[in-house]
């Protein structure tokens, strides 16, 4: 049964993170705009097609993997569950992320010379799941606490927070010259579900006893926040449903952000951009439910008395009874408070040089710093999270192999792998544009030992390319 306990938890310890590297600066691509307001547009306008124009999922885990507990490998299960727990971090990691367009769009517009200017919009669902590993706890769980005695467990190594929302949003990007654009997006976020519990504290010890063999005791601040939840759990398919949409249509507890971007064009082969993105928060005020345990707690069990001349207490009545008082100690606490959560803010930024063989065509000195058709760079990629910020650097290489046809190759290091090489495309087929993407190359040989993995995907009809 403890054995069965942690393959559970390290089963729902592997997931997936956010960091979308290869769309970043692919400007062929009209997604690439949420990744930074202020980027390159390529068109003068598109519409995204339903539910397919983005669709991206994204896996990793920075500490064990499934292949380090499961591994076929003539090695003791037991001896690889201990090994595995040991080697792990309690700021060992793991995330999922998911997002898919509902409905997207954009158009140009400005003065009848110059379409300066672009508007874009939509709406979008988004999955996004982080938790720490529970080191404290899994080693507890496994050893018990009987070889563990006057060791302090840290209670704050549970850390987990999840949230189901739909955004809906609208962006501004303006060409102010030939060297610099900015832009900005302004977001409602519709919460659908939320659970977090990330600001534990508190301590577990068992010392030698001064009524019986041991005392426990627990010094805890423990709180489990949700909301959109109850209702969900405590009604039919069809109704749930119902609600489902109706969150995701600006119907559930409701907030505000916004991310801003700029490029700014160094030189004709040299340039940086940035942007800042989900500054912002939700407030939870409906369908709320809480739960926290606090307090100091000293517990030093049962004296079992089987004997009929003393107590007539049975074995089934100790239980029952040990029961009983660890139900009295840990009763949480259920209240119905708001509460509000701020979005994991987001950072990229990247310095690029252009350069290569120019395509043959009458030169305008306006667009020449659209020419070139290679391109090389580096970018920097950070999130904020519950523990500490999380962060990786990307190196790329950008090609146009010929018209309608781009690829961008990149190279990552961050905290799942030191080996990321990923790989997209971009191909126009007429009006209609295609892109796929996919990283972690090197670790697809054997999927259960890969720290991370990820694909987008995408399709757009493109109203007028903007030509190169």
């Amino acid at each position: 049964m403890r054995n069965l306990t942690m393959v559970l938890v390290l089963i729902t310890w592997f997931s997936f993170g956010q960091n979308k590297q290869i769309l970043y600066g692919f400007s062929e691509i009209p997604q690439a705009l949420l990744l930074n307001p202020g980027g390159q547009i390529k068109n003068s306008g598109f519409i995204g097609v339903p539910l397919l124009s983005q669709i991206h999922a994204n896996a990793g885990t920075s500490g064990i993997t499934v292949y380090d507990v499961f591994a076929d490998n003539g090695i003791d299960f037991n001896v690889k569950l201990r090994k595995a727990i040991y080697n792990s971090k309690a700021r060992d990691f793991a995330t999922i992320n998911e997002q898919i367009d509902i409905f997207s769009g954009g158009f140009a517009f400005g003065s009848l010379f110059e379409k300066n200017e672009y508007l874009s919009f939509g709406l979008y669902q988004e999955f996004d799941f982080i938790g720490y590993f529970p080191k404290d706890y899994a080693v507890l769980a496994l050893e018990g606490n009987q070889n563990n005695i006057n060791r302090v467990f840290d209670a704050s190594h549970l850390s987990v927070s999840a949230e189901v929302i739909s955004v809906f949003h609208v962006g501004y990007n303006k060409k102010v010259n030939e060297q610099f654009t900015y832009g900005v997006r302004g977001k409602i976020y519709s919460n659908i579900v939320n659970v977090n519990s990330t600001k534990n504290k508190g301590s577990f010890v068992t010392v030698q006893g001064n009524n019986n063999i041991y005392n426990h005791i627990f010094n805890l601040d423990l709180e489990l926040r949700s909301s959109g939840l109850s209702s969900l759990r405590n009604s039919n398919s069809d109704a749930i449903v119902k609600d489902i949409k109706k969150r995701m249509l600006l119907g559930g507890d409701l907030g505000l952000g916004f991310d801003v971007g700029f490029t700014y064009q160094i030189d004709k082969q040299w340039y940086v951009d940035a942007s800042l993105l989900d500054v912002g928060f939700i407030s939870h005020k409906k369908d709320i439910e809480n739960y926290s345990v606090k307090g100091t707690y000293e517990f030093e069990g049962i004296n079992p008395f089987f004997s009929e001349l003393e107590t007539g207490q049975t074995a089934d009545g100790y239980w029952s009874k040990i029961e009983g008082e660890f139900s009295d100690i840990f009763d949480a606490d259920t209240t119905y408070n708001k509460f509000t959560t701020w979005r994991p803010v987001k950072l990229n930024a990247s310095l690029n040089y252009a350069f290569g063989k120019k395509k043959e065509k009458t030169c305008n000195c306006i667009k020449e710093k659209k020419e070139f058709q290679n391109a090389v760079g580096t970018q920097l990629y950070a999130i904020n999270r519950p523990k500490q910020p999380q962060a990786a650097l990307t190196l790329y290489y950008y090609r146009r192999l010929f018209k309608g046809l781009s690829a961008k190759t990149t190279y990552t290091i961050d905290a799942y792998s030191f080996s990321n090489i990923g790989f997209g495309v971009s191909a126009n087929l007429g009006p209609l544009n295609f892109y796929i993407m996919a990283d972690n190359f090197l670790q697809y040989k054997n999927i259960y030992d890969a720290q991370s993995v990820s694909l987008q995907l995408g399709f757009n009809y493109i109203l007028k390319k903007n030509e190169d």
